[in-house]
C-alpha cells in the first residue's frame, strides 16, 4: 500500500536548519521520481522566530501545497504548539524527545525521537538535521540510495565534512528501522521506473532562468525579500552568459541603471518588492515617456510599509496597474506557477522589446520560494522578439526621427553609436526628433502614439498564450483570477467536479492590457463568478466589476468575493468551500424562482 499524496510540515526555529531539512527531503523524493509541491514561511529575523517548511509529495502531478498535514515534525515546543492543530486525524507527530513535551491526548500517532541524543552519539551535533532527513527518508518509504546520493550532490563540496554527513543520515534512517514498526498509511512509494524527468526549482529560480533565456544580459537590482533569491541566481549565471550584475545603492538607481542599459541597447531588468516598486514608479514613467524597453518583477509581500517581508499577498496589483504621474502606459503579467514563471519572464522582454515599453511581472512570496517538479525545458521552441531598429542604409539627408509617428505606435529605436541616429531619451513631452516640446498638439500626438502601442498589443494578444481555462465550459457556476491562486483553485475544482458540481476555470497571466477576446466570451453562460485572491479589498474583482459591468448587469452574473489576507496563500479546502456555498446559493435561488412561478401560475 502507497498514498498518492502525502503533506508534510516540519516546524522549528530560525537558524536551526528546517528549511534544509526540508529542501533535502524534497530532492531526494524528487530525484526519486515523486512530484513536489512545498510553501515555507519564515522569520524577518535570521536567527530566532519559527520557520515552518511544508512539502506535498506525489506520485502525479501535485497542484497545490494541500490541507491537513499528514506528518508533523516539531523540532521545537514552538514548532509543536503552533503547527499541532493542523495535524489531520489519525496524521503522525514526530518530534524531537530531547526538545519537546508533547500535549496530551489528540487522535493522532507520536513518535518521540531523541534527534540531538542521537547526534551526539556519533559526536557532530551539525548533522542533527541530517538525521531528522534518515528518520524521515525511511519512515516515507523513500530509497537510501537516493538519499546519499543528494547527500553527496548538496554537501559533497565539503569534503572533510561528508563521512560524518553520510553518518548522520545513516543513523536517522537505522533508527527508524530498528525502533518503530513500518507504517504504509505514511509511505509513498517512489515510481518502479523512475517516473518521467523533471526539473526542481524554486519560482525565484525560474524567473531568473527565464530571463537569461529572453537574452537578459544586465540586472540591477538591491536586495528585499522576496526578490533578493533572483538577485543571488542570477549573481552566479549571469555574468558566464556575458552579462553584468550590480548591486546598486537603493531601487532607485537600481531601475535607472536598468533604464540605461536598455537604452544602450541590452536587454534589461530589475526585481523588488512592495516597497521597491513604490520607489520605481517615477523611473517607470521615464521608461514609458522615453520608450525604452523595461522589465520589473515584483515579488509580493503582504503588508503597507515594512509589512511582513516573508509573507505572501497579492496586493501589489493596483500599485502595478495604476500607479505613476499622469498616464504612463505598461504592460502587466502574472505567471500562475512555477513553470509559467520562465515562460512568463520570455514574454515580458518580448513584449517590452516589441512594444518599447516598461513591463511589470507580479510573483509573490510563496510562488518565488516555493519548490516544483517541472517538466523539462525546451529551449528550442523558445522564441526571442527583436527590438525594432532603424536600417543603416537609410538616404543622405534623411534625418532621424527617434519618435516618428507610426501607424502601430512603434517607431525604430536607434542605438548608442548607430552613425547619425543620435537623440534625445527625454523625460521631458518631445516631439518626433526628441527634443522638448510643450505645444498641445504634439502632447496630443505623442500621448496617442504611446497608447497606440498598447492597443497594438491587443491585437495580438491571442497568439501570446496568455490565458488559461480549466474545466467544463458549459458550467454556470466561473472562477476567474490571477496570479499563484491557480494551484488551489484547479484541485479544489477536481473535488467540486467528483461533488458533481462543475465550475469553469479563467486564469489570465496579462492583467494589463485586459484579454477582453477571451474574458467576454468566457462570461456568457455564467450565473456566478467567484474571485478569490490574496488581499482585502478584492482588487482584480474590481476591476473585472468595473471593465464587464455592462456585460455583468445585463446577463445578471453574481460576483463573490473570497479574499485572504493572512500572509498564507489559498488551501484548496478554501476555495471548495466557496464553491459549495455558491452552487447551494444558486440552487436555493432556482428552486425560489420556481416556487414563485407556481404560485403566480395558480392564481
Amino acid at each position: 500500500m502507497s498514498n498518492e499524496s502525502l503533506v508534510i510540515r516540519i516546524g522549528g526555529e530560525a537558524g536551526e536548519g528546517i528549511v534544509t531539512i526540508g529542501e533535502t527531503l524534497v530532492r531526494i523524493a524528487a530525484f526519486s521520481g515523486l512530484e513536489v509541491f512545498t510553501f515555507r514561511t519564515y522569520p524577518a529575523e535570521i536567527i530566532g522566530g519559527q520557520v515552518m517548511y511544508q512539502a506535498r509529495i506525489g506520485r502525479e502531478q501535485v497542484l497545490s501545497m494541500g490541507d491537513d498535514v499528514d506528518i508533523l515534525v516539531a523540532a521545537n515546543q514552538l514548532g509543536h504548539d503552533e503547527h499541532i492543530g493542523e495535524l489531520r486525524s489519525g496524521g503522525l507527530l514526530v518530534y524531537d524527545s530531547d526538545a519537546v513535551t508533547p500535549a496530551e491526548g489528540g487522535d493522532h500517532l507520536s513518535y518521540a525521537v531523541p534527534f540531538t541524543q542521537l547526534a551526539r552519539e556519533i559526536n557532530f551535533l551539525r548533522g542533527r538535521n541530517l538525521i531528522v532527513v534518515g528518520f524521515l527518508t525511511s519512515l516515507m518509504g523513500l530509497p537510501l540510495d537516493r538519499a546519499e546520493q543528494m547527500v553527496r550532490r548538496r554537501l559533497g563540496k565539503y569534503k572533510e565534512l561528508l563521512p560524518s554527513n553520510l553518518e548522520a543520515l545513516h543513523k536517522g534512517y537505522t533508527h527508524h528501522q530498528e525502533h518503530f514498526a513500518e507504517r504504509p498509511e505514511f509511505q509513498i512509494r517512489p515510481p518502479e521506473d523512475g517516473g518521467e524527468e523533471r526539473l526542481v526549482m524554486t519560482g525565484a529560480q525560474a524567473i531568473a532562468l527565464g530571463a537569461l533565456a529572453a537574452g537578459c544580459r544586465f540586472y540591477a537590482g538591491y536586495p528585499i525579500t522576496p526578490a533578493t533569491d533572483i538577485m543571488e541566481f542570477l549573481s552566479k549565471e549571469l555574468p558566464r552568459m556575458g552579462g553584468a550584475i550590480i548591486q546598486a545603492e537603493d531601487e532607485i538607481a537600481a531601475v535607472t541603471m536598468a533604464i540605461g542599459a536598455s537604452f544602450g541597447g541590452v536587454k534589461a531588468m530589475t526585481a523588488t518588492s512592495g516597497p521597491g516598486l513604490a520607489l520605481m514608479i517615477e523611473a517607470l514613467g521615464l521608461a514609458s515617456m522615453t520608450e525604452v524597453p523595461l522589465v520589473i518583477v515584483d515579488a509580493q509581500r503582504a503588508g503597507p510599509s515594512t509589512g511582513m517581508p516573508t509573507k505572501t499577498s497579492q496586493g501589489d496589483l493596483f500599485l502595478a496597474l495604476y500607479a505613476g504621474a499622469d498616464e504612463a502606459p505598461r504592460f502587466v503579467l502574472a505567471p500562475d506557477s512555477v513553470e509559467d514563471s520562465f515562460y512568463q519572464m520570455i514574454n515580458a522582454f518580448n513584449l517590452a522589446e516589441r512594444f518599447q515599453m516598461p513591463v511589470i511581472l507580479l510573483s509573490d512570496q510563496a510562488m518565488a520560494t516555493r519548490v516544483e517538479t517541472i517538466r523539462p525545458i525546451d529551449l528550442s521552441q523558445i522564441h526571442q522578439e527583436k527590438r525594432r531598429i532603424p536600417s543603416l542604409d537609410r538616404p543622405e539627408g534623411n534625418g532621424y526621427l527617434r519618435y516618428a509617428l507610426t501607424e502601430d505606435g512603434i517607431s525604430p529605436m536607434a542605438i548608442p553609436g548607430m552613425p547619425g541616429m543620435t537623440y534625445t531619451a527625454e523625460g521631458l513631452e518631445h516631439d518626433e526628433s526628441g527634443a522638448p516640446s510643450y505645444v498641445p498638439e504634439v502632447h496630443r500626438a505623442m500621448t496617442e502614439k504611446r497608447f497606440r502601442k498598447v492597443e497594438t498589443a491587443r491585437k495580438e494578444l491571442h497568439r501570446w498564450g496568455l490565458v488559461n481555462r480549466w474545466g467544463d465550459p458549459q458550467a454556470e457556476i466561473a472562477i476567474l483570477s490571477w496570479g499563484s491562486t491557480q494551484s488551489a483553485v484547479r484541485e479544489a475544482m477536481e473535488r467540486a467536479a467528483k461533488e458533481g458540481i462543475l465550475v469553469e476555470a479563467l486564469f489570465t497571466k496579462i492583467l494589463l492590457p485586459m484579454p477582453d477576446y477571451e474574458i467576454r466570451p468566457f462570461l456568457e453562460g455564467k450565473r456566478a463568478i467567484i474571485v478569490p485572491e490574496l488581499n482585502y479589498q478584492g482588487m482584480f474583482a474590481k476591476v473585472i466589476e468595473h471593465r464587464y459591468s455592462e456585460q455583468i448587469i445585463r446577463n445578471n452574473i453574481q460576483v463573490y468575493r473570497l479574499n485572504k489576507y493572512e500572509g498564507l496563500p489559498f488551501k484548496p479546502g478554501e476555495i471548495y468551500a466557496k464553491i459549495v456555498e455558491v452552487a447551494q446559493r444558486l440552487t436555493a435561488g432556482v428552486l425560489a424562482d420556481r416556487f414563485l412561478d407556481e404560485k403566480l401560475a395558480s392564481v
